[in-house]
């Protein structure tokens, strides 16, 4: 008799879990598609954000091999074997103007 007390007072405090799993699992079921096709919307389009940073990076790529070019252009004009597309003008010292006269 005591174990039939357990196990009806068992079932009766799982029959809760399993209507509340129950539930849950429709909830999942119905919302299932508009997460779907949330994802796909957000794969598909960029943020601003995500443009500006994209941009960002372009940008750093092009300063960096402008950067490189021109050490490569200052080093070949000061070994006197400059490029013939080489502004070896923009390599030499400028005489600074001091104030004084």
């Amino acid at each position: 008799m005591r174990k039939l007390l357990i196990c009806l007072a068992l079932a009766m405090s799982l029959s809760g879990c399993v209507v509340g799993t129950l539930a849950s699992t429709a909830v999942d079921v119905v919302t299932l598609p508009v997460k779907v096709a949330s994802a796909g919307v957000d794969a598909v389009t960029t943020s601003q954000s995500e443009r500006d940073e994209k941009l960002g990076r372009e940008m750093r790529k092009q300063d960096e091999e402008r950067g490189k070019q021109w050490r490569l252009a200052y080093d070949r004009c000061r070994k006197g074997k400059p490029l013939p597309s080489d502004n070896c003008a923009l390599f030499t010292p400028q005489p600074r103007y001091d104030g004084r006269g």
